[in-house]
């Protein structure tokens, strides 16, 4: 064989080897690419959780709803050092390859070669962006062979995502993405988060040695905590700040400087998106938004609906930070003293067994019942005793048995006759009955009362054991621990006082503070919507009707005696008479102002308005133009606001929202702003989602309003030394179960509701239990902070309205007195003509 034919048989071995080689390579990539690898639109769209951010009126985070605690940070607002440690750390040829480094990953292959594993890595940021765009697989029981292959398979998926992104992406964009998708543990998602929490600012303040305690944990959070490990997260600073030295970006002296300084965790702050300020009014937030989201016109540009804790949202609210942080602390003060109070008064009485009947003794009972079965205890010994036995009568019989009707079935198996009267007081359907009577026939019978009657002894033995746990308490952490048994701690938690405080601006109805209760982690409802009676905070309204409708003057006198209204008395349709007494029982049998009368809570004062207005409509339906709609009814198809003269003394259960709100009116010149909380909405991009709209209609004619301030003004005592304007009306309902204040400035107005979550609650006396010791200290405790902190904008100046023209109803007494002496009579304006108007709501 001649040597040219030798060289073209090698010739063509050769090309053969190298285009088959190239096959095998793109067989190879295709292979890859079925290996769960990003497609270029995962890649323009990458899947980040995104943090939705609260901001209140003054461009301040009252805080978060995440899954994972995350806020973007573009590659122009970060921190320089973040940059700089993050490429002379990782990567600092990264910009100059094209997502591989091939000299990194030469150098990695001669350290393997000569077992020298000192030589680093030679994964690029791009790369390391790559792994965690999509899933890494578990080694897990992996044999070697296994493990190999997949490591293999990882590493090219990793180089040829690194790749995309770099052809996708500015090397900006990329350093920007790592760094915000990196997690840094302790529910720090992204750089942002991770400066938060670990040293407590925004990551543009960060100093250079807390930038590099950062960009070090990015070889592994874990390993690298600076919480857990700090002697280990120390070292890693250090390489860090050395490689910065080595690039160029830090000088020796700084370098030498640095290493030194000690690693400062003072500010460390795992976050939670239940804790900070405000957290009554960011969950009724969360509620809110969830609702609004349920709205088609607020669905995303792709039709898909709006996630709040995903989709990084920007919700800016009304809420003023520096005025609710002032509500906070003052609330605490306030309801500390309360407590202190109530704990004396009951010392070694038990509420759940105080005075009661029969009746009411049942129904304390079944309150501890119905609490007992909402605790985690209960829960999971139900569900591991009985859930799968319920489940079977479920199948067979068709019903989901509750723990009310299991108590019924063992009635009726004990002493039949149960069945019988539940369906005779229509407690139970007859479909019901005829189930409760084929389950006691049924096979599972047997086995459903043994195990029932077991679970109750348990859960009961398990309810009565003592043992440590954590309590809520007025100190400094709020709570402190205790041993007690599991039923004594409902107890325990149950006696404490709650409150409802609610801060609205009256002219643009604006909420500025939200204060739910006492302490949201042990106590998480919110008492601002809570309907709960509100006493004589309502009187002002029947002051208001007989003053816009009659022309009433407040100097007008009436004699502190019994009055009655009478079946066929006027429109208010009574079966029987009426003649409610005062507070105290008392009559004075002197003559009183309506001024004094409203001051001094005369109930007998109010019960005359409402006689001599002859109709309880009229004042329904001024509240209503106030805010309060008249016409909702409650769960017993009654009225929430009664079409009954009784609503003159308050009995009527609303809101500290609606009551504030409706006192805005007067605050306001006679016009209801509707409250609100919300003012606009942005998505991840900037581009406004919400907006609100501001309602109003007037309520009240400007004058008449302003004969309301002027009695308010006087009806609200002991602000002679304040700066402000201040008016206002205390509230106790019966038993003193509730105390109410709500004071009105030129520029503000506050709600505070007391009372206990239970009626039986509650103080036993009016010395303890009235408005005025139990809401009234608050709001001018409040009040004061205000006027002595500039930094939240209340103005103490500010003045309430007075028409130009004058008022029309003589306001002061002494010359109201003197007109009186000239006429023998008062004479009353008929009210018919506002009487129809509100006749819908009979």
């Amino acid at each position: 064989m001649s040597s040219s034919s030798s060289f073209t048989k090698y010739n063509r071995i050769l090309w053969l080897g190298a285009f088959s080689a190239v096959i095998i390579a793109i067989l190879f990539f295709v292979f890859i690419s079925y290996q769960g690898l990003p497609d270029f639109k995962q890649l323009e769209n990458p899947e980040f959780e995104l943090a939705t951010q609260v901001i209140d009126c003054k461009s301040r985070e009252i805080g978060r709803y995440y899954t994972q605690n995350r806020l973007p940070v573009n590659y122009d607002h970060l921190n320089p050092y973040l940059i700089d440690a993050l490429v002379a750390t990782e990567d600092a040829r990264f910009f100059s390859h094209s997502g591989i480094d091939i000299q990194a990953l030469s150098r990695v292959a001669l350290g393997v070669m000569t077992f020298n594993r000192s030589k680093g890595g030679g994964s690029t940021i791009s790369q390391q962006l790559s792994k965690l765009l999509f899933d890494r697989p578990d080694f897990t029981g992996m044999g070697k062979v296994k493990r190999g292959y997949t490591l293999v398979i990882t590493k090219f998926k990793e180089w040829i995502t690194a790749v995309k992104i770099e052809k996708q992406y500015t090397k900006q964009e990329i350093l920007a993405m790592y760094l915000n998708k990196f997690n840094f543990i302790y529910g720090a998602y992204g750089i942002s988060a991770a400066a938060e929490i670990y040293f407590g600012k925004d990551q543009k303040d960060l100093r250079i040695e807390e930038a590099a305690t950062l960009i070090g944990m990015l070889k592994n959070p874990a390993l690298f905590n600076p919480v857990r490990r700090p002697d280990t997260v120390m070292h890693r600073r250090m390489i860090v700040l050395n490689q910065m030295r080595k690039e160029g970006f830090i000088t020796r002296p700084a370098y030498d400087s640095l290493r030194v300084l000690p690693l400062d965790l003072s500010r460390f702050n795992k976050q939670s998106h239940v804790t900070g300020p405000a957290p009554y009014f960011r969950a009724e937030l969360a509620n809110w938004l969830k609702e609004l989201f349920k709205h088609d016109e607020y669905r995303k540009p792709n039709g898909e609906r709006y996630n709040i804790y995903k989709d990084g949202l920007k919700v800016y609210v009304t809420i003023d930070l520096d005025m609710q942080k002032i509500a906070e602390e003052e609330m605490w003060k306030h309801m500390a003293n309360v407590q202190a109070r109530y704990n004396t008064v009951w010392k070694n009485m038990d509420p759940w067994t105080y005075k009661t009947d029969e009746n009411q003794q049942r129904i304390r009972d079944e309150s501890l019942a119905s609490m007992v079965r909402r605790t985690d205890r209960y829960q999971n010994m139900h569900e591991e005793r009985l859930s799968a036995l319920l489940q079977k009568i479920n199948d067979k019989n068709g019903i989901s048995l509750s723990d009310w009707d299991i108590d019924n079935l063992i009635k009726e198996s004990e002493k039949p006759g149960q069945v019988a009267r539940l369906l005779k007081g229509k407690n139970i359907s007859t479909d019901k009955a005829r189930q409760y009577k084929e389950i006691l026939g049924g096979n599972y019978w047997s086995e459903l009362e043994p195990a029932w009657k077991l679970f109750k002894e348990d859960i009961k033995k398990e309810m009565e054991t003592p043992v440590e746990m954590m309590v809520f308490d007025y100190n400094d952490k709020g709570e402190k621990q205790m041993t007690m048994t599991p039923m004594d701690s409902i107890k325990y938690h149950r006696r404490f006082m709650q409150t409802g405080i609610l801060a609205i601006d009256p002219h643009t109805g604006e909420v500025k503070t939200w204060v739910g209760g006492i302490n949201n982690k042990y106590f998480q409802y919110d008492h601002i919507n809570g309907s709960r009676q509100v006493g004589s905070t309502f009187k002002p309204f029947v002051y208001a009707t007989a003053i816009t409708l009659q022309g009433i003057s407040p100097c007008f006198p009436v004699v502190d005696q019994p009055y009655t209204i009478a079946p066929g008395d006027g429109r208010f349709g009574l079966l029987e008479s009426w003649t409610p007494q005062n507070a105290d029982s008392k009559y004075t049998r002197e003559t009183y102002t309506l001024f004094e009368g409203l001051r001094d809570s005369r109930n007998t004062i109010s019960v005359f308005l409402m006689q001599q207005l002859g109709n309880a409509n009229v004042v329904r339906g001024l509240v209503h133009n106030m805010g309060i709609d008249s016409s909702l009814r409650r769960a017993d198809g009654e009225y929430r606001v009664p079409n009954q003269p009784s609503i003159c003394l308050g009995a009527a259960d609303l809101s500290v929202m609606e009551m504030t709100g409706a006192y805005c009116t007067f605050a306001n010149n006679g016009v209801f702003v509707k409250p609100y909380f919300v003012t606009s909405i942005e998505d991840e991009n900037g581009r406004v989602i919400y907006e609100a709209m501001r309602e109003e209609q007037v309520a009240l004619p400007p004058k008449a309003n302003a004969v309301m301030v002027e009695m308010l003004k006087k009806a609200g005592t002991g602000f002679a030394s304040y700066k402000s304007e201040v008016g206002g009306k205390t509230g106790t309902t019966n038993d003193y179960v509730d105390g109410w204040f709500i004071g009105i400035t030129p520029t503000l107005v506050v709600g505070t509701w007391v009372g206990g979550e239970d009626q039986w609650i509650r103080f036993n006396s009016l010395a303890d239990g009235q408005g005025s010791r139990m809401a009234k200290p608050f709001f001018k405790e409040f009040l004061t902070r205000l006027e002595n902190s500039p930094e939240t904008g209340y103005d103490p100046s500010a003045r309430f309205a007075v028409p130009e023209e004058g008022l029309d109803i003589e306001t002061d007494c002494d010359k109201y007195n003197a007109l009186r002496k000239k006429t023998t009579q008062e004479q009353f304006s008929p009210v018919e003509s506002y009487q129809e108007e509100f006749n819908e709501n009979d």
